[in-house]
């Protein structure tokens, strides 16, 4: 095999690039979790990188449900609302900063910010779907710390990773809970507003062969339980009699995890100034189901599970494992210039509840190395979110999605990252 002291710039491209790929990916995933920085051989690095996801996922033959629910009333008939073309996703942003430091020829360790997890959807309240979702923002923020030990092996050196990570997750849901009331009876809409926070924990392995730019590494993320989910249930523009939760707001509670993955990468230069990648990554999406919340006041009275007599309302997701699949090449042009391209496939978690289905994505990139302690990055992605139908699905004797159904075509969705990295 030919040496390749090439490998800096091609496997720097190609880590933003799969980053870039990968930013819309099935369940609440924008990114999920990455260490790469860990493995730059530089004594010190630090690396900030920001990524611009503008999927364009459109709703057609919108049918509502309406259905009459025993805890929030009728939500009216929205039939003559619009039904076709209805945009149902919104563009977003995932910012990412890190900073790695190496402790002798043995020890590395990094710390860095992220967003993993997130969701924006926002159809508005003027279609046919009002009463299942106007409006469900997710957002999260992501402390980690990781450190590896590393010793020869071989021709190489074998790593053993391991770190910790703090998470805050919080949003809400805007939907119709009971429509066709008068003006002087409210609005009809309801919100409900959430947030958790838990501690992560990862462990993993590497083996790097660097003359060759060989590394394989096999990396697990926890679960994060998020404790006690609290918040509120806003029902105050819903003024009329009939149901204890109208007209008010209640403070609510729950619980919920976010899901543990397990990601295989792979890298070796074949030829002088080339190199292929690629990458395999499960995450637990199945864990989030129906997720149940009650008013806080019936604490310790009832249990709070779903279908209880106690239960105010609920998030109702049905997710199925995800998978993520990427393979690639990348080319070193000369000493300045880099660039890759990649092709990605994302296994779709929605199971005939929403819009997750497969995605395809290919993405290029190109890495400029402005001088031995400046780089920057610049990789784009374009992709196909594959078609699909969502409606009532029965799990556990239980219906879902009984308020609205909707088709969808392939749509598109786009990214473009940028980011600098400096190091010494």
């Amino acid at each position: 095999m030919a040496h390749m002291n090439f490998k800096r710039g091609v496997l720097s491209v190609a880590a933003g690039l799969l980053f870039a790929s990968a930013a819309h990916a099935g369940g609440l995933e924008r990114g999920g979790y990455n260490i790469d920085l860990l493995f730059d051989p530089s004594d010190y690095a630090a690396e900030a990188s920001a990524t611009y996801v503008n999927p364009q996922r459109e709703l057609n033959n919108v049918k509502d449900g309406n259905r009459t629910s025993p805890l929030l009333g009728g939500d009216g008939d929205l039939s003559n609302r619009p039904s076709e073309g209805i945009r149902d996703t919104e563009s977003y942003w995932v910012p990412r900063v890190g900073i790695k430091a190496g402790f002798g020829d043995s020890v590395d360790c990094m710390a860095d910010y992220s967003q993993p997890w997130g969701a924006h959807s926002n159809p508005g309240i003027n279609w046919a779907g009002a009463n299942d979702n106007i409006e469900t923002k997710i957002k999260s923020d992501n402390y980690a710390a990781t450190c590896s030990y590393k010793w020869a092996v071989g021709p190489g050196q074998f790593r053993v990773i391991g770190g910790v990570f703090y998470q805050e997750v919080s949003g809400f849901k805007d939907r119709l809970a009971l429509g066709n009331l008068p003006a002087a009876f409210g609005t009809g809409v309801g919100r409900l507003k959430l947030e958790g926070d838990g501690y992560g924990w990862r462990a993993g392995v590497a083996y790097e062969i660097p003359e060759y730019a060989v590394r394989a590494s096999l990396v697990y993320n926890s679960a994060v339980d998020l404790g006690d989910v609290t918040g509120t249930l806003d029902l105050r523009e819903i003024k009329v009699p009939g149901n204890p939760l109208f007209g008010k707001v209640t403070d609510v509670y729950g619980t919920a995890d976010m899901p543990d993955s397990l990601e295989f990468k792979i890298q070796t230069g074949v030829a002088p100034g080339w190199v292929v990648f690629g990458s395999v990554k499960w995450t637990d999406w199945s864990q989030l189901q129906s997720l149940p919340f009650c008013p806080t006041s019936t604490r310790g009275a009832v249990a709070c599970t779903t279908g209880s007599v106690v239960e105010a309302t609920s998030l109702d997701l049905l997710y199925r494992d995800g998978w993520t699949v990427s393979g690639g090449v990348g080319h070193k042009f000369d000493e300045k210039w880099s660039g890759a391209a990649s092709l990605t496939w994302d296994r779709g978690t929605s199971t005939g509840l929403g819009s997750q289905t497969d995605t395809w994505t290919l993405g290029a990139g190109v890495s400029y190395a402005a001088s031995e302690n400046i780089e920057w990055r610049l990789a784009g992605a374009v992709g196909l979110m594959t078609g699909g139908h969502s409606g009532v699905v029965t799990k556990d004797g239980r219906e879902y999605g009984k308020r609205v159904s909707y088709d969808f075509d392939s749509d598109f969705v786009g990214a473009i990252s940028t980011s600098v990295k400096v190091k010494f």
